[in-house]
Protein backbone atom coordinates (compact mmCIF):
# COMPACT_ATOMS: atom_id res chain seq x y z
CA UNK A 1 0.00 0.00 0.00
CA UNK A 2 0.77 3.61 -1.03
CA UNK A 3 -0.04 6.51 1.62
CA UNK A 4 -0.10 10.23 0.11
CA UNK A 5 0.24 12.43 2.85
CA UNK A 6 -1.39 15.82 1.85
CA UNK A 7 -0.29 19.43 3.78
CA UNK A 8 -0.60 22.11 2.11
CA UNK A 9 -1.31 21.17 -1.09
CA UNK A 10 -5.13 19.70 -1.64
CA UNK A 11 -5.30 19.12 -4.89
CA UNK A 12 -5.45 16.92 -7.50
CA UNK A 13 -4.12 18.22 -10.83
CA UNK A 14 -0.03 18.96 -10.65
CA UNK A 15 0.89 17.22 -7.34
CA UNK A 16 3.70 15.42 -7.65
CA UNK A 17 3.56 13.58 -4.97
CA UNK A 18 0.07 12.08 -5.39
CA UNK A 19 1.03 11.77 -9.24
CA UNK A 20 4.37 9.55 -8.21
CA UNK A 21 2.21 7.10 -6.26
CA UNK A 22 -0.16 6.82 -8.06
CA UNK A 23 2.17 5.14 -10.89
CA UNK A 24 1.66 1.25 -11.00
CA UNK A 25 -0.80 -0.70 -9.91
CA UNK A 26 -0.69 -0.88 -6.22
CA UNK A 27 -3.59 0.03 -3.88
CA UNK A 28 -3.25 3.77 -2.54
CA UNK A 29 -4.95 5.89 -0.04
CA UNK A 30 -4.67 9.08 0.94
CA UNK A 31 -4.05 11.42 4.38
CA UNK A 32 -4.95 14.27 5.94
CA UNK A 33 -3.80 15.33 9.78
CA UNK A 34 -5.94 18.08 11.59
CA UNK A 35 -3.83 19.63 14.53
CA UNK A 36 -5.76 22.17 16.29
CA UNK A 37 -3.39 23.18 18.59
CA UNK A 38 -0.46 23.43 16.32
CA UNK A 39 -2.71 25.65 14.28
CA UNK A 40 -4.15 28.18 16.94
CA UNK A 41 0.12 28.47 17.85
CA UNK A 42 0.86 28.98 14.38
CA UNK A 43 -1.86 31.80 14.64
CA UNK A 44 -3.38 30.24 11.70
CA UNK A 45 -7.05 32.51 11.20
CA UNK A 46 -9.87 30.70 11.93
CA UNK A 47 -11.44 31.85 8.41
CA UNK A 48 -8.33 29.96 6.69
CA UNK A 49 -8.96 26.68 9.14
CA UNK A 50 -12.50 26.49 7.83
CA UNK A 51 -11.54 27.27 3.83
CA UNK A 52 -8.84 24.34 3.72
CA UNK A 53 -11.06 21.81 5.30
CA UNK A 54 -13.84 22.76 3.35
CA UNK A 55 -11.22 22.26 0.55
CA UNK A 56 -10.12 19.10 2.41
CA UNK A 57 -13.57 17.96 2.14
CA UNK A 58 -14.25 18.59 -1.68
CA UNK A 59 -10.92 16.75 -1.81
CA UNK A 60 -12.07 13.22 -0.23
CA UNK A 61 -14.99 13.34 -2.56
CA UNK A 62 -12.78 14.11 -5.36
CA UNK A 63 -10.30 10.60 -4.42
CA UNK A 64 -13.38 8.70 -3.30
CA UNK A 65 -14.85 8.67 -6.88
CA UNK A 66 -10.68 7.67 -7.95
CA UNK A 67 -11.38 4.70 -5.36
CA UNK A 68 -8.73 6.47 -3.30
CA UNK A 69 -9.91 7.04 0.45
CA UNK A 70 -9.17 10.07 2.32
CA UNK A 71 -8.08 9.16 5.80
CA UNK A 72 -8.59 12.20 8.68
CA UNK A 73 -6.44 11.60 11.52
CA UNK A 74 -6.46 14.28 14.56
CA UNK A 75 -3.45 15.22 16.56
CA UNK A 76 -3.38 18.53 19.33
CA UNK A 77 0.56 19.10 18.20
CA UNK A 78 3.31 18.29 15.51
CA UNK A 79 5.00 15.86 18.34
CA UNK A 80 2.18 13.55 17.78
CA UNK A 81 2.65 12.97 14.37
CA UNK A 82 5.55 10.73 14.18
CA UNK A 83 3.79 8.06 16.69
CA UNK A 84 0.20 8.50 14.81
CA UNK A 85 1.52 7.88 11.64
CA UNK A 86 3.55 5.33 12.61
CA UNK A 87 0.48 3.36 13.34
CA UNK A 88 -1.65 4.05 10.71
CA UNK A 89 1.11 2.21 8.46
CA UNK A 90 1.30 -0.67 10.26
CA UNK A 91 -2.63 -0.92 10.48
CA UNK A 92 -2.81 -0.39 6.50
CA UNK A 93 0.21 -2.37 5.48
CA UNK A 94 1.77 1.27 4.23
CA UNK A 95 4.86 0.45 2.86
CA UNK A 96 5.81 3.59 0.86
CA UNK A 97 5.14 7.22 2.15
CA UNK A 98 4.11 9.75 -0.61
CA UNK A 99 4.42 13.48 0.18
CA UNK A 100 5.06 17.12 -1.32
CA UNK A 101 7.63 19.15 0.63
CA UNK A 102 7.41 22.01 3.36
CA UNK A 103 9.56 24.68 3.62
CA UNK A 104 8.60 25.89 7.19
CA UNK A 105 11.26 25.02 10.08
CA UNK A 106 8.29 23.67 12.72
CA UNK A 107 7.08 21.27 9.64
CA UNK A 108 10.61 20.26 8.58
CA UNK A 109 11.56 18.87 11.81
CA UNK A 110 8.02 17.08 11.74
CA UNK A 111 8.50 15.44 8.48
CA UNK A 112 12.38 14.69 9.82
CA UNK A 113 10.88 12.43 12.60
CA UNK A 114 8.14 11.02 10.76
CA UNK A 115 11.12 10.03 8.06
CA UNK A 116 13.04 8.44 11.40
CA UNK A 117 9.65 6.65 12.93
CA UNK A 118 8.76 5.05 9.50
CA UNK A 119 12.83 4.22 8.91
CA UNK A 120 12.02 1.58 11.91
CA UNK A 121 9.01 0.15 10.40
CA UNK A 122 10.82 -0.57 6.61
CA UNK A 123 8.40 2.46 5.58
CA UNK A 124 10.04 4.49 2.65
CA UNK A 125 9.13 8.17 1.99
CA UNK A 126 9.06 9.98 -1.24
CA UNK A 127 9.48 13.91 -0.96
CA UNK A 128 8.71 15.98 -3.68
CA UNK A 129 8.39 19.70 -4.49
CA UNK A 130 4.84 20.78 -5.02
CA UNK A 131 5.12 24.22 -3.80
CA UNK A 132 7.42 26.40 -5.42
CA UNK A 133 7.95 25.94 -9.82
CA UNK A 134 11.83 25.62 -9.21
CA UNK A 135 12.55 24.46 -5.84
CA UNK A 136 14.35 25.85 -3.07
CA UNK A 137 17.94 25.82 -3.68
CA UNK A 138 18.02 25.60 -7.73
CA UNK A 139 18.02 29.47 -7.76
CA UNK A 140 21.42 30.64 -6.21
CA UNK A 141 24.62 32.84 -6.59
CA UNK A 142 27.60 32.07 -8.67
CA UNK A 143 29.23 31.13 -5.37
CA UNK A 144 26.41 29.00 -4.51
CA UNK A 145 24.63 31.63 -1.39
CA UNK A 146 20.78 32.76 -1.53
CA UNK A 147 20.02 35.86 -3.15
CA UNK A 148 19.40 38.41 -0.91
CA UNK A 149 17.73 41.41 -3.32
CA UNK A 150 15.00 39.89 -5.49
CA UNK A 151 16.03 41.72 -9.03
CA UNK A 152 19.15 39.22 -9.56
CA UNK A 153 16.74 36.53 -8.13
CA UNK A 154 13.99 37.40 -10.85
CA UNK A 155 16.46 37.49 -13.08
CA UNK A 156 18.49 34.08 -12.40
CA UNK A 157 15.10 32.47 -11.61
CA UNK A 158 13.68 32.94 -15.19
CA UNK A 159 16.89 32.15 -16.63
CA UNK A 160 16.65 28.77 -14.85
CA UNK A 161 13.27 28.28 -16.21
CA UNK A 162 14.42 28.72 -19.87
CA UNK A 163 16.48 25.94 -19.11
CA UNK A 164 14.89 23.34 -17.10
CA UNK A 165 11.28 23.73 -18.02
CA UNK A 166 8.58 22.36 -15.58
CA UNK A 167 6.23 19.83 -16.32
CA UNK A 168 2.62 20.05 -15.14
CA UNK A 169 1.15 17.11 -13.30
CA UNK A 170 -1.93 15.73 -14.60
CA UNK A 171 -4.73 14.49 -12.00
CA UNK A 172 -4.60 10.85 -11.33
CA UNK A 173 -7.31 8.29 -13.25
CA UNK A 174 -9.77 6.26 -11.11
CA UNK A 175 -8.18 3.42 -9.40
CA UNK A 176 -11.06 1.01 -8.32
CA UNK A 177 -14.56 1.53 -7.67
CA UNK A 178 -15.51 4.39 -6.27
CA UNK A 179 -16.33 4.28 -2.41
CA UNK A 180 -18.11 6.41 -0.10
CA UNK A 181 -17.10 9.59 1.99
CA UNK A 182 -18.32 10.61 4.65
CA UNK A 183 -18.42 14.72 4.89
CA UNK A 184 -16.65 16.22 7.44
CA UNK A 185 -19.94 17.89 8.77
CA UNK A 186 -21.15 14.78 9.78
CA UNK A 187 -18.03 14.11 12.37
CA UNK A 188 -18.25 15.50 15.36
CA UNK A 189 -14.98 15.17 16.57
CA UNK A 190 -14.13 17.29 13.66
CA UNK A 191 -16.31 20.52 15.39
CA UNK A 192 -15.52 19.13 18.62
CA UNK A 193 -11.79 20.17 17.52
CA UNK A 194 -12.80 23.39 15.34
CA UNK A 195 -16.34 24.40 16.12
CA UNK A 196 -18.70 25.13 12.90
CA UNK A 197 -17.29 24.37 9.89
CA UNK A 198 -19.34 27.24 8.02
CA UNK A 199 -17.56 28.29 4.93
CA UNK A 200 -17.22 32.46 3.63
CA UNK A 201 -19.31 32.17 0.25
CA UNK A 202 -17.19 34.93 -0.85
CA UNK A 203 -14.06 31.98 -0.97
CA UNK A 204 -15.93 28.75 -2.42
CA UNK A 205 -13.49 26.11 -3.00
CA UNK A 206 -12.58 24.04 -5.53
CA UNK A 207 -9.67 23.09 -8.24
CA UNK A 208 -12.57 24.65 -10.56
CA UNK A 209 -13.36 27.33 -9.02
CA UNK A 210 -9.39 28.27 -8.43
CA UNK A 211 -8.98 27.87 -12.93
CA UNK A 212 -12.32 29.69 -13.22
CA UNK A 213 -10.72 32.50 -11.01
CA UNK A 214 -7.05 32.50 -12.55
CA UNK A 215 -8.76 32.51 -15.92
CA UNK A 216 -11.03 35.20 -15.60
CA UNK A 217 -8.03 37.59 -14.54
CA UNK A 218 -6.34 36.38 -17.60
CA UNK A 219 -8.78 36.69 -20.47
CA UNK A 220 -10.19 40.38 -18.58
CA UNK A 221 -7.09 42.05 -16.33
CA UNK A 222 -3.73 40.70 -16.64
CA UNK A 223 -2.59 42.87 -19.52
CA UNK A 224 -3.69 45.99 -17.54
CA UNK A 225 -2.23 44.74 -14.03
CA UNK A 226 0.56 46.75 -14.33
CA UNK A 227 -1.74 49.78 -14.50
CA UNK A 228 -4.66 48.41 -11.89
CA UNK A 229 -3.28 46.32 -9.74
CA UNK A 230 -2.75 48.98 -6.78
CA UNK A 231 -6.19 49.90 -6.54
CA UNK A 232 -7.99 48.54 -4.24
CA UNK A 233 -11.65 49.73 -5.41
CA UNK A 234 -10.82 48.25 -8.71
CA UNK A 235 -11.19 44.62 -9.40
CA UNK A 236 -7.15 44.33 -11.28
CA UNK A 237 -5.83 41.24 -9.02
CA UNK A 238 -6.33 37.68 -9.29
CA UNK A 239 -7.75 36.97 -6.02
CA UNK A 240 -6.04 33.82 -6.43
CA UNK A 241 -4.00 34.10 -2.94
CA UNK A 242 -5.71 31.66 -0.87
CA UNK A 243 -5.82 29.48 -3.73
CA UNK A 244 -2.13 29.34 -3.59
CA UNK A 245 -1.75 29.49 -0.17
CA UNK A 246 -4.06 25.94 0.53
CA UNK A 247 -2.40 24.85 -2.37
CA UNK A 248 -5.67 24.12 -4.24
CA UNK A 249 -3.49 25.48 -7.31
CA UNK A 250 -0.50 25.48 -8.01
CA UNK A 251 2.46 28.04 -9.35
CA UNK A 252 3.22 25.95 -12.08
CA UNK A 253 -0.44 26.01 -12.86
CA UNK A 254 -0.50 29.72 -13.01
CA UNK A 255 2.41 30.03 -15.07
CA UNK A 256 1.40 27.54 -17.56
CA UNK A 257 -1.56 29.19 -18.25
CA UNK A 258 -0.51 32.45 -18.40
CA UNK A 259 2.22 31.40 -21.30
CA UNK A 260 -0.74 29.59 -23.17
CA UNK A 261 -2.69 33.04 -22.63
CA UNK A 262 0.27 35.12 -24.25
CA UNK A 263 1.17 32.89 -26.34
CA UNK A 264 5.19 33.20 -24.72
CA UNK A 265 6.57 33.72 -21.44
CA UNK A 266 6.95 37.57 -20.21
CA UNK A 267 10.95 38.06 -19.89
CA UNK A 268 11.10 41.87 -19.34
CA UNK A 269 9.19 44.67 -17.93
CA UNK A 270 8.78 45.43 -21.31
CA UNK A 271 6.10 42.92 -22.22
CA UNK A 272 2.29 42.47 -21.41
CA UNK A 273 1.83 40.05 -18.31
CA UNK A 274 5.48 40.03 -17.37
CA UNK A 275 4.48 42.76 -14.01
CA UNK A 276 1.99 39.53 -12.77
CA UNK A 277 4.28 36.84 -13.52
CA UNK A 278 7.00 39.18 -11.14
CA UNK A 279 4.60 38.55 -8.35
CA UNK A 280 4.52 35.08 -8.26
CA UNK A 281 8.65 34.96 -8.49
CA UNK A 282 8.74 36.77 -5.25
CA UNK A 283 6.45 34.19 -3.94
CA UNK A 284 9.52 32.05 -4.88
CA UNK A 285 11.51 34.53 -3.75
CA UNK A 286 10.36 34.55 -0.17
CA UNK A 287 9.52 30.71 0.05
CA UNK A 288 13.03 30.04 -1.12
CA UNK A 289 14.40 32.47 1.52
CA UNK A 290 12.44 30.41 4.09
CA UNK A 291 13.96 27.41 3.57
CA UNK A 292 18.05 28.47 2.66
CA UNK A 293 17.19 30.59 6.08
CA UNK A 294 15.89 29.13 8.71
CA UNK A 295 15.87 31.75 11.57
CA UNK A 296 13.15 33.42 9.47
CA UNK A 297 10.64 30.83 10.90
CA UNK A 298 11.71 31.71 14.36
CA UNK A 299 10.97 35.61 14.49
CA UNK A 300 14.23 36.83 14.22
CA UNK A 301 15.25 38.94 11.50
CA UNK A 302 16.56 38.96 8.05
CA UNK A 303 18.80 41.31 8.79
CA UNK A 304 20.40 40.50 12.30
CA UNK A 305 21.92 43.99 13.25
CA UNK A 306 17.78 44.78 12.92
CA UNK A 307 17.05 42.69 15.82
CA UNK A 308 18.88 45.52 18.36
CA UNK A 309 15.83 48.52 17.18
CA UNK A 310 14.20 49.93 19.63
CA UNK A 311 10.80 49.08 18.49
CA UNK A 312 7.63 49.66 20.78
CA UNK A 313 5.29 47.39 21.99
CA UNK A 314 2.51 49.90 23.22
CA UNK A 315 -0.52 47.69 23.67
CA UNK A 316 -3.49 50.59 23.17
CA UNK A 317 -1.17 51.57 19.95
CA UNK A 318 -1.57 48.30 18.82
CA UNK A 319 -5.27 47.73 19.65
CA UNK A 320 -6.19 51.45 17.56
CA UNK A 321 -4.56 49.36 14.59
CA UNK A 322 -6.45 46.37 14.42
CA UNK A 323 -9.37 47.57 14.80
CA UNK A 324 -8.73 50.20 12.19
CA UNK A 325 -9.18 53.49 14.96
CA UNK A 326 -5.92 55.30 13.47
CA UNK A 327 -7.24 58.51 11.88
CA UNK A 328 -6.24 57.46 8.82
CA UNK A 329 -8.87 56.68 6.40
CA UNK A 330 -6.80 54.17 4.22
CA UNK A 331 -5.48 52.51 7.33
CA UNK A 332 -8.57 52.24 9.14
CA UNK A 333 -10.78 51.08 5.95
CA UNK A 334 -7.88 48.54 5.25
CA UNK A 335 -8.28 47.25 8.74
CA UNK A 336 -11.68 46.97 8.84
CA UNK A 337 -11.81 45.19 5.08
CA UNK A 338 -9.14 42.09 7.09
CA UNK A 339 -11.34 41.93 10.04
CA UNK A 340 -14.40 41.83 7.82
CA UNK A 341 -13.38 39.91 5.45
CA UNK A 342 -10.00 37.74 5.68
CA UNK A 343 -8.61 39.41 3.06
CA UNK A 344 -6.51 42.49 2.32
CA UNK A 345 -5.33 43.93 -1.14
CA UNK A 346 -1.29 43.97 -1.70
CA UNK A 347 -1.01 47.90 -1.51
CA UNK A 348 -3.02 47.70 1.83
CA UNK A 349 -1.20 45.26 3.03
CA UNK A 350 2.20 47.22 2.27
CA UNK A 351 0.64 50.85 4.07
CA UNK A 352 -0.70 49.51 6.78
CA UNK A 353 2.70 47.76 7.46
CA UNK A 354 4.51 50.37 7.10
CA UNK A 355 2.16 52.57 9.33
CA UNK A 356 2.70 50.02 11.75
CA UNK A 357 5.97 49.95 12.04
CA UNK A 358 7.30 53.71 10.09
CA UNK A 359 4.73 55.47 11.89
CA UNK A 360 3.60 53.79 15.31
CA UNK A 361 7.19 52.10 15.48
CA UNK A 362 5.81 48.98 16.92
CA UNK A 363 7.41 45.95 15.97
CA UNK A 364 6.66 44.06 13.32
CA UNK A 365 6.10 41.00 14.46
CA UNK A 366 3.09 41.61 16.27
CA UNK A 367 1.91 42.99 12.98
CA UNK A 368 3.35 39.61 11.41
CA UNK A 369 0.67 37.43 14.23
CA UNK A 370 -1.80 39.52 13.74
CA UNK A 371 -2.20 38.98 9.86
CA UNK A 372 -1.55 35.54 10.27
CA UNK A 373 -4.68 35.33 12.63
CA UNK A 374 -7.03 37.03 10.44
CA UNK A 375 -6.25 36.22 7.09
CA UNK A 376 -7.83 33.66 4.90
CA UNK A 377 -4.20 33.17 2.99
CA UNK A 378 -1.91 33.15 5.64
CA UNK A 379 1.25 31.40 4.54
CA UNK A 380 4.45 31.82 6.91
CA UNK A 381 6.59 32.98 3.70
CA UNK A 382 4.71 35.25 1.70
CA UNK A 383 3.58 37.36 5.34
CA UNK A 384 7.00 37.40 7.06
CA UNK A 385 8.90 38.42 3.79
CA UNK A 386 6.11 41.51 3.34
CA UNK A 387 6.69 42.09 6.87
CA UNK A 388 9.76 42.37 7.03
CA UNK A 389 10.41 44.61 3.72
CA UNK A 390 7.90 47.07 5.37
CA UNK A 391 9.96 46.86 8.54
CA UNK A 392 13.35 47.14 6.98
CA UNK A 393 14.13 43.99 8.55
CA UNK A 394 14.19 42.15 5.86
CA UNK A 395 16.10 40.48 2.43
CA UNK A 396 15.46 43.67 -0.48
CA UNK A 397 14.54 46.12 2.31
CA UNK A 398 14.85 49.81 1.84
CA UNK A 399 14.71 51.45 5.59
CA UNK A 400 15.44 55.16 4.45
CA UNK A 401 12.85 55.46 1.94
CA UNK A 402 10.39 53.32 2.52
CA UNK A 403 8.72 54.50 4.61
CA UNK A 404 4.74 55.36 2.75
CA UNK A 405 2.70 58.40 4.03
CA UNK A 406 -0.39 57.03 4.52
CA UNK A 407 -2.92 60.28 3.20
CA UNK A 408 -0.57 60.11 0.07
CA UNK A 409 -1.12 56.87 -0.57
CA UNK A 410 -4.70 57.35 -0.28
CA UNK A 411 -5.06 59.98 -2.26
CA UNK A 412 -3.10 58.02 -4.94
CA UNK A 413 -4.48 55.07 -4.63
CA UNK A 414 -7.75 55.36 -3.52
CA UNK A 415 -8.51 59.18 -5.64
CA UNK A 416 -12.43 59.73 -4.73
CA UNK A 417 -12.26 57.15 -1.63
CA UNK A 418 -14.49 54.56 -2.90
CA UNK A 419 -12.91 52.47 -1.02
CA UNK A 420 -12.86 54.28 2.22
CA UNK A 421 -16.47 55.41 2.38
CA UNK A 422 -17.02 51.21 1.68
CA UNK A 423 -15.35 50.31 4.79
CA UNK A 424 -14.86 53.42 7.14
CA UNK A 425 -18.43 54.09 7.45
CA UNK A 426 -18.28 57.36 9.35
CA UNK A 427 -17.11 58.83 6.26
CA UNK A 428 -20.04 57.07 4.09
CA UNK A 429 -20.98 60.60 2.88
CA UNK A 430 -17.94 62.60 3.41
CA UNK A 431 -17.46 64.37 -0.39
CA UNK A 432 -14.20 63.05 -2.12
CA UNK A 433 -12.29 66.33 -2.01
CA UNK A 434 -12.02 65.26 1.96
CA UNK A 435 -12.24 61.89 2.47
CA UNK A 436 -8.45 61.73 2.81
CA UNK A 437 -8.17 64.28 5.45
CA UNK A 438 -12.07 64.30 6.68
CA UNK A 439 -11.02 66.20 10.12
CA UNK A 440 -11.82 69.71 9.32
CA UNK A 441 -14.91 68.68 7.49
CA UNK A 442 -15.92 66.56 10.33
CA UNK A 443 -15.51 69.86 12.75
CA UNK A 444 -17.59 71.72 10.69
CA UNK A 445 -20.38 69.46 10.62
CA UNK A 446 -19.97 69.24 14.44
CA UNK A 447 -18.92 65.58 14.30
CA UNK A 448 -16.82 63.74 16.12
CA UNK A 449 -17.38 60.16 15.33
CA UNK A 450 -14.34 59.68 13.94
CA UNK A 451 -11.20 59.26 15.89
CA UNK A 452 -8.32 61.56 15.59
CA UNK A 453 -5.18 61.41 13.61
CA UNK A 454 -3.01 58.94 15.99
CA UNK A 455 0.47 60.52 15.34
CA UNK A 456 1.93 63.15 12.67
CA UNK A 457 3.06 61.66 9.98
CA UNK A 458 6.11 63.89 9.17
CA UNK A 459 7.57 63.66 12.68
CA UNK A 460 7.04 59.87 13.03
CA UNK A 461 8.99 59.45 9.61
CA UNK A 462 11.71 61.40 11.55
CA UNK A 463 11.60 59.32 14.23
CA UNK A 464 11.73 56.18 12.05
CA UNK A 465 14.42 56.98 10.18
CA UNK A 466 16.60 57.97 13.53
CA UNK A 467 16.16 54.33 14.95
CA UNK A 468 17.57 52.58 11.66
CA UNK A 469 20.48 55.40 11.54
CA UNK A 470 21.14 54.73 15.65
CA UNK A 471 22.00 50.69 14.18
CA UNK A 472 25.09 52.34 12.19
CA UNK A 473 26.80 54.49 15.14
Amino acid sequence: MKLVWFRNDLRLADNPALRHACAGDEPVAALFIIPPTQWRQHKMAPIRQRFMLAQVDELGRELAALGIQLHLLRVETFAEVPAVLANLCREQGVTQLYANQAIEIDEQRRDHAVSAALAEQVVSCHWFNGCCVLPPGRVLTGSGEMFKVFTPFSRAWLKALDEEGFVIHRAPTPRGEPLPWQPLAERAWVDEALGELTVDPRWPVGESEALRRLNIFLEQAVLDYGETRDFPAIAGTSVLSPYLAAGIISPRQCVAALQQRLGYRPQSKAQPGFVWLNELIWREFYRHLLVLIPTLSMNRPFKPETAALPWSWDPDAFAAWCEGRTGYPIVDAAMRCLNTTGWMHNRLRMIVASFLTKDLHIHWRLGEDYFMSRLIDGDLAANNGGWQWAAGTGADAAPYFRVFNPTTQGQRFDPQGEFIRTWVTELADIPAAYVHQPHDWLRLKGRQDYPAPMVDHAVARVRAIEMFRSLEK
